[in-house]
């Protein structure tokens, strides 16, 4: 079976298009005419890459982690039951909906034609990205794609479940300080004017305190100019949006992120974390080291250290030793290089590349639950500090005003 594009007349005329999956257009054919409609033209969906296609993937989702975790896992199974690829990719193909549907009947009509599944994978880089293309290559030519395929199952949930861990202990303070700067903006929209009114007409505009007046002309300014503020945050946003998109600008924020407190913890050790499980994979999956190291190299998300990382893969590849030159970066810390000079002494590399990232990662997983722990009662302290200030710099004048109207 292929996925067939169709346009056609339906019985009042209008013209429809879609897509089907069928044996055959002749199959196609008949299933528009028993929707009671004329077919103008059918043709196979992989072969029609016009502009309303292109200009239509923008608005198609994208194909989850989930959903290429779950493949992958049933794909295995099924390879581990008997069951031949393509007819596990057939039977795969109807288990799930829009794109990835589509790219699953393309991979099977590219098997069908006696290519390489892995050669399939590598026409969707956004989907299946390099590790994945390169392990199922090396899971074709060894003959063991499931259990290949098993091992990327616990990768890719071992990756996913750091990157949630990781980005969850990032986002939390973004996260409170959003909610506190949205605390006060509401203070000095809403509360604020009517507790000025107040003061105002016991006081009749007369010793009120500095502060008071900074919380009476900041308010008056965000109502009165909020638009601006709008405009201002806009152009910001939009600025720093276009320079980090630049590759000079990509350098000096990533370079920045090296030097901010705590995140350059994570940003560093995040890196090494996942330059060593990727690279330990691929060879424990008989990548070769060339390929390996092309691919990890792009996996490390700081620009900065990724180049760091290439100047290293380059001479690694000349000399062949590791060890020396990784600890010629400064990104791996000195426990790390001698436990991958001992994998390399005993020919051990892909398993002790592993066990470092697992050290790695679990201390950075303990780093980032203690670091949420520590900031919960932080966060409270600067929400009172900057609400109570506020709301303490009106009221305050208020009590003061209205002691003084009773003696």
């Amino acid at each position: 079976m292929a996925l067939y594009f169709y346009q056609a007349l339906s019985r009042d005329g209008s013209q429809i298009t879609g897509t089907y999956d069928a044996a055959s257009v002749t199959d196609v054919r008949k299933y528009l005419v028993g929707l009671g409609s004329f077919p103008t033209k059918i043709e196979l969906a992989s072969s029609r890459k016009s502009f309303i296609q292109e200009f239509g993937q923008l608005f198609v989702g994208s194909v989850s982690i989930k959903d290429k975790l779950v493949f992958t896992k049933q794909l295995s199974v099924l390879l581990k039951a008997g069951v031949p690829l393509l007819q596990s990719l057939e039977l795969l193909s109807d288990q799930f909906k829009g794109r990835f549907h589509q790219i699953l009947v393309e991979l099977k009509d590219f098997v069908k034609e006696g290519k390489s599944l892995a050669d399939g994978m590598s026409r969707y880089p956004d989907v299946f990205d390099g590790i994945y293309v390169q392990l199922v290559r090396a899971g074709e030519a060894s003959g063991q794609l499931e259990m290949i395929l098993e091992r990327l199952v616990g990768f890719m949930e071992k990756s996913e479940e750091f990157k949630s861990k990781v980005r969850g202990a990032l986002i939390y303070p973004v996260t409170q300080l959003v909610i506190i700067f949205a605390a006060a903006l509401g203070i000095l929209v809403f509360i604020v004017p009517k507790l000025k009114d107040a003061l105002l007409q016991m006081t009749k505009d007369k010793d009120i305190p500095w502060y008071t007046q900074i919380v009476f002309d900041l308010s008056d300014g965000i109502r009165n100019y909020w638009w601006m503020f709008l405009i201002g945050l806009a152009v910001v946003v939009i600025a720093f949006a276009y320079w980090k998109s630049t590759v000079t600008g990509q350098l000096r924020w990533d370079k920045l992120k090296l030097k901010l407190p705590l995140i350059k913890v994570f940003t560093r050790q995040g890196a090494i974390v996942r330059f060593c499980q990727t690279l330990g994979m691929l060879l424990n999956s008989g990548v070769n080291l060339s390929e390996s190291l092309d691919i990890v190299v792009k996996v490390v998300d700081n620009k900065v250290l990724s180049l760091t990382l290439e100047e290293a893969r380059d001479k690694i590849l000349k000399q062949g030793k590791i060890a020396q030159y990784l600890n010629q970066t400064n990104i791996f810390p000195t426990m790390a290089i001698y436990m991958i000079s001992t994998g390399e002494q005993s020919g051990e590399l892909g398993g002790m590349l592993n066990e470092v990232g697992e050290i790695y990662g679990r201390e950075l997983n303990e780093l980032a639950d203690n670091l949420t722990k520590t900031l919960e009662p932080l966060m409270i302290v600067v929400m009172a500090i900057v609400v109570g200030g506020i709301v303490g710099a009106v009221l305050i004048p208020i009590l003061m005003a209205s002691q003084n109207i009773q003696m």
